[in-house]
């Protein structure tokens, strides 16, 4: 008789939250709770209408960043939506740059797009290695672009 093992999910808005405190000059809005209600917010404001898809495109971006700090020199790329989690979080540069500190070591994750998508697979194998990487993966967000990559110059040092 085996003994079943149990794994944990790696859970994106924790992730985010636990840098809060390394913002602390941020302003916060009315209702917004913590960083991970600040970055739904704006991703409502700007370019996703509805609530769920919000936390579920943030919820990718931020996989996708933890992961790509967390194998420098792996060769990953998201499509075009999960793409704006990413976005949204790089765009917030407060908390991006409290990010980094946190996960990449207090070195700064460059994001350095190259114009052409790419479109050898390389989405989905990003998406299994996030797996690997102990987060859930929304199939439907990764499989939606999965022919169109969005990678990055690997040229650039420390740079996904």
């Amino acid at each position: 008789m085996s003994t079943p093992v149990l794994t944990r999910t790696r859970d994106p808005r924790l992730i985010l939250n636990a840098v809060q405190e390394r913002v602390p000059h941020l302003v916060p809005d009315v209702g917004v709770t913590d960083l991970w209600e600040r970055e739904v917010a704006l991703l409502l404001r700007d370019s996703v209408a509805v609530r769920s898809l919000a936390e579920r495109i943030l919820g990718q971006g931020i996989a996708y960043l933890i992961t790509a700090m967390e194998n420098p020199g792996v060769d990953m790329g998201v499509g075009y939506t999960v793409d704006i989690g990413v976005h949204q979080l790089i765009l917030d540069t407060p908390v991006y740059f409290a990010f980094c500190a946190e996960y990449n070591g207090g070195l700064y994750k460059h994001h350095a797009p190259l114009i052409e998508r790419r479109r050898d697979g390389t989405v989905t194998r990003t998406a299994a290695l996030l797996r690997t990487n102990g987060f859930a993966v929304d199939a439907e967000l990764w499989e939606v672009d999965a022919s169109d990559c969005s990678p990055c110059d690997n040229k650039v040092p420390d740079s996904h």
